[in-house]
């Protein structure tokens, strides 16, 4: 078992984004562990990378031309972890967690690996989609020149800034499990509860009372070492066969949101 864990991702090619701290950084180092040739990405220069490290600002529609550019063929893997809290302008917000991620995305694939896995990092806060479906369906085709509007007539400010973000990225997941299907490509969604990382308390000062009850009901908050085995997993060939997936990883909270939306 431990041998077959150690050989998880051996000799695959996993790109992750926001591999400078937090859960990106976790996730980065596991799949070094677990055999992989990591490239890690990230805005911040990082003095001791997993594996080989570049630079690029996922805001930025040239820096991830760039990026795209100086990323190798055949990559198996893609964990989009980059993101920023709601303490940033909804503009930079909604640019690097949902617009940033999707064009890498789609600007990577012809550069993936037949039967590569793309893993999206979601949150909790974006498991309501439902409600929003009007402006979910309006972001499809939002490009990085149009946010500040799209902000603007969506009401998109504050708080509503990462729980929009996060509520258009897995809609983003379900709608695209079988886009690129004939080559085996696959693309699923982790949905983190609150996470101790450097931006932890940048959520408990957004969201107020919300994070406070949140806080109340967990036993503890999450680490990166709880998400980044979920990650893995979806993208080592043992979940082949999972596409378009939302995985809640969040210490029990979003059973909790189901059984009293339902009263039980």
């Amino acid at each position: 078992m431990d041998i077959e864990r150690k050989t998880l991702l051996q000799g695959k090619t996993i790109i992750v984004t926001g591999a400078s701290s937090g859960i990106g950084a976790a996730t980065a180092a596991l799949a070094q562990s677990l055999g992989a040739r990591v490239i890690s990405v990230d805005i911040k220069p990082n003095a001791s990378p997993v594996g080989r490290f570049i630079q690029a600002d996922l805001s930025d529609m040239a820096s991830i031309d760039r990026l795209v550019a100086a990323l190798p063929r055949g990559a198996n893997g893609l964990a989009n972890i980059a993101g920023l809290p709601p303490t940033h302008p909804a503009e930079q917000v909604l640019k690097v967690n949902l617009v940033g991620a999707r064009y890498l995305t789609l600007q990577l694939i012809p550069k993936l690996a037949d039967g590569a896995s793309i893993v999206n990092l979601a949150s909790l806060a974006g498991l309501g989609w439902a409600e929003a479906k009007e402006a979910v369906l309006a972001s499809s085709e939002l490009e990085f020149a149009d946010v500040a509007a799209f902000c603007r007539s969506h009401a998109i400010e504050g708080s509503r800034s990462y729980f929009f973000s996060k509520e258009a990225l897995i809609v983003w997941t379900l709608q695209n499990r079988w886009t690129w299907r004939s080559r085996g490509i696959r693309m699923n969604a982790v949905s983190p509860g609150p996470v101790d990382t450097p931006i932890l308390k940048d959520f408990i000062e957004t969201l107020g009372a919300r994070a406070e009850e949140d806080m109340r009901l967990m036993d503890r908050p999450g680490t990166p070492a709880d998400i980044a085995p979920v990650v893995a997993f979806l993208l080592s060939d043992g979940s082949a066969w999972i596409r378009g997936t939302n995985v809640p990883v969040d210490g029990g909270m979003y059973s909790n949101v189901l059984l009293e939306a339902h009263g039980l």
